[in-house]
């Protein structure tokens, strides 16, 4: 009888806990560990967090590296780790990839919170020379740091993460880490999400120059019938990384650990960790 090759999958923390898990993808250029901070604030929740096809421990995985792709990876270590009851958390690439998944309607999916997404249309200012542009903003120590100081983030970041993040996004194979400006970031999937069908909520950096407010919400919003929006103040684009205690706290107000219920709801305005800027 022929032996059936498994498929590799891309490598995952799984810390088992009160749920719904919170499964977690990463940016372009990110990994597993850019959500380490936001964790630390999550104690006792069910947690998963991968390392996307083509980026860190993953950099040695085959290709394709589609958004596809790493979204049936998503479902498979999903299957793989056993989790029941979820809720997808997808940042910048991460958060196209998560509509994808949730498109697809997976029966343990509880919700969806989109942090920074890409969106389902791609704004105006996706050209060829933007992307072409793009592709090469992880090529050298020096454009990686001018990419991370002046264009991802907004907010004062320790040595350490500055750190993490240069060597983050040049831990990756040159096919995945091409895939997202060349292709990946102009592809049009509001087909797709139009199909989701949990409870949303979108947030945005309010600083943030890579997926502004604006594009959030005239290129994503209008997308999901279930969304609820917030804005965290002073943020650029890293938001994981510049605002985890703000993010973490809309992350739990959203999905409290419970399997019963899942609240559409940020905490409120006045309390003044987040906000839209329209109802200012």
């Amino acid at each position: 009888m022929p032996t059936i090759a498994q498929p590799v999958l891309p490598a995952y923390d799984h810390r088992p806990g009160t749920g719904p898990t919170l499964v977690f993808l990463h940016y372009w250029g990110g990994s597993a560990r850019t959500w380490n901070l936001v964790i630390d604030h999550l104690a006792d929740r069910g947690v998963l967090t991968l390392d996307l096809r083509g980026w860190s421990r993953s950099s040695n995985l085959p290709g394709p590296f589609t958004l596809r792709q790493l979204a049936d990876d998503t479902l498979a270590v999903v299957a793989d780790a056993g989790v029941g009851d979820y809720v997808l958390v997808g940042h910048s690439m991460g958060g196209k990839v998560a509509q994808l998944v949730a498109a697809t309607r997976p029966a343990g999916l509880r919700g969806l919170v989109l942090v920074g997404s890409g969106p389902a249309t791609p704004p105006t200012q996706i050209t060829p020379s933007y992307q072409q542009g793009l592709s090469h903003a992880y090529d050298s120590d020096e454009s990686r740091a001018g990419a991370r100081d002046h264009i991802l983030t907004a907010t004062p970041l320790s040595d350490d993460l500055k750190t993490q993040i240069a060597t983050d996004s040049r831990s990756s194979s040159d096919a995945a880490r091409s895939e997202w400006p060349l292709r990946g970031i102009a592809e049009d999937i509001s087909e797709q999400t139009q199909l989701v069908n949990v409870p949303t909520l979108v947030i945005a950096g309010q600083n943030d120059p890579v997926e502004p407010v604006e594009v959030l919400r005239h290129n994503l919003l209008p997308y999901i019938s279930h969304a609820e929006f917030m804005v965290i103040p002073h943020t650029g684009h890293l938001i994981p990384l510049e605002a985890p205690a703000e993010l973490a706290d809309a992350i739990s107000h959203f999905s409290p650990a419970t399997l019963t219920h899942i609240r559409r709801a940020a905490r409120p305005v006045e309390q003044g960790t987040a906000h839209d800027p329209a109802d200012s």
